[in-house]
């Protein structure tokens, strides 16, 4: 018998990797983090995540450990603003909420479920055969970890993708953005980033005298060597594109940025996975970068708890690639246009008029504001006519079993969900041998809810299953397709 030193080991403990590890925690799997560095990163590039994640934290209860979120209203597609409540649940997401604050809420969730977190330790292979896969790292007793399943969450140069052979075709750098966090200034805030003549300047504020400031400058070259930018180089080019003096400033972080553009050509080989920026990078426009990352775990940990517990077969592994491959490429596809409306000099003037004139109109907004957000995400879950199959389940008070709930708290252990909005009987008595894997909750009054008799919802919050329109697909053959066979 293989002896095994977790059923899965993630790679990389930045928020994919820690929200995976919570995942699979949820459904006992036994998880091993492994990461290079020997603390977690106090620079946070991401300070906040978009609408969709909120709600996927939301589903399992992490909200309130963030403490109070702000979450934006509005916001912007490549500079020119929009509404993002024109869909319901929308906003330009969480704000000012650094990374690391972030990744220390999901490390604490994902060691409560039992994961186990190794640092200073350097991954430099993996090799997978038919019962599991092997890894090789520095810092470790042995040099090597064995587990069932390994997942790349180790960023854009990760050592997993490159180790199992998954290529990662895209398009190289054409332009730099540069960052500093500074205190002991006052600037005023430029929320959405201002195109300015030599460019594009933004700032966000922190706190009372503390900001992020990120700005293009279409003169500077791309930089050529590995040596950081300094601060002297950002207050230079920010006082020549704004007027605004920021020598005598404190910084606490400075970098860059490309327009790096790259897709794994497969979130999936045999055993490996790829998850986050290991499967997707490009320009961080929107708070969709982390975000992403995070909706590929909540999208890949429910499916592999099935498979490991041997409820769901191995098949179900391939709807990862299947559903989130398509996500990332049209992430990189907005970011790239979001690029040329916000970088682009005088030549893009006309098309920035004309984007701004369609974007008067509320189809265009819907249709912007839900690629962003990913709330216009939908899977091909079968046959069906309604509106939301494939989509995901807007949170809202119900009354469940005769109790005051909410959708989404519903979700919170992960397991699938059916809302029996009918109270027949029928429905309960044929998901009884999915009991194991999918809770049944009789619903009374509810807010967004549809006209239905039942909705069946993933772990994930998307809609799989909807009666009566569900195009002649049973209740049953839904949940063996999404659960695997009947217990």
């Amino acid at each position: 018998m293989d002896n095994y030193d977790a059923d899965v080991i993630i790679v990389g403990a930045g928020p994919t990797g820690l929200m995976l590890a919570g995942e699979l925690g949820l459904h006992g799997v036994s998880v091993t983090v492994l990461d290079r560095l020997a603390e977690p990163m106090r620079q946070s590039r991401a300070l906040g995540f978009s609408a969709r994640t909120i709600e996927e934290f939301g589903q399992r209860g992490l909200l309130s450990r963030l403490g109070d979120v702000d979450v934006i209203p509005v916001g912007h597609f490549g500079g020119v603003p929009l509404d993002y409540r024109v869909l319901s649940g929308g906003s330009y997401g969480a704000r000012g909420i650094p990374q690391s604050r972030t990744e220390a809420m999901l490390a604490g969730w994902a060691a409560e479920k039992g994961a186990r977190t190794l640092r200073s330790v350097e991954v430099t292979g993996v090799a997978q055969d038919g019962d599991g896969v092997t890894v090789s790292a520095s810092g470790v007793d042995g040099g090597t970890l064995r587990a069932r399943y390994v997942i790349g969450c180790d960023g854009a140069r990760s050592t997993v993708r490159r180790a199992a052979g998954i290529d990662f075709p895209g398009t190289g750098p054409t332009v730099e953005l540069r960052f500093a966090d500074v205190s002991g200034v006052r600037l005023r805030p430029r929320f959405s980033g201002e195109r300015v003549p030599g460019g594009m300047v933004m700032v966000l504020p922190l706190g009372p005298d503390r900001c992020r400031i990120i700005y293009y400058d279409r003169d500077e070259p791309l930089r050529a060597g590995t040596e950081p930018i300094t601060f002297d180089e950002v207050a230079a080019a920010f006082l020549k594109l704004s007027g605004e003096d920021i020598h005598a400033a404190t910084p606490s972080w400075v970098s860059s940025t490309t327009d790096v553009s790259r897709q794994a050509a497969a979130y999936r080989s045999g055993r490996v996975f790829v998850a986050g920026d290991a499967a997707h990078v490009h320009l961080p426009i929107g708070a969709q970068g982390m975000s992403a990352g995070v909706q590929d775990a909540v999208n890949l940990g429910w499916k592999l708890a099935l498979v490991l517990a041997g409820q769901a077969p191995d098949a179900l592994l391939d709807t990862y690639h299947a559903e989130r491959h398509p996500v990332g490429a049209r992430i990189l596809t907005n970011t790239l246009a979001q690029r040329t409306l916000y970088l682009g000099g005088d030549e893009v003037t006309p098309l920035t008029d004309v984007f701004a004139e369609l974007a008067r109109y509320e189809p265009v907004q819907r249709r912007l504001v839900g690629m962003v957000t990913g709330l216009d995400i939908r899977h091909d879950v079968g046959p069906g006519a309604h509106p939301l199959l494939g989509r995901r389940m807007e949170d809202g008070e119900l009354t469940a079993d005769g109790r005051p709930t909410r959708v989404h708290a519903l979700l919170h252990a992960g397991r699938g969900v059916l809302l029996d909005l009918g109270g027949d009987g029928a429905l309960p008595d044929a998901a009884k041998p999915w009991a194991d894997r999918v809770d049944t909750v009789r619903v009374g009054h509810g807010e967004n809810l549809p006209e239905v008799d039942a909705i069946l919802l993933r772990p994930d919050g998307y809609v799989a299953w909807i009666a009566p329109d569900q195009g002649g697909n049973t209740l049953s053959e839904a949940l063996e397709r999404w659960f695997g066979p009947a217990g």
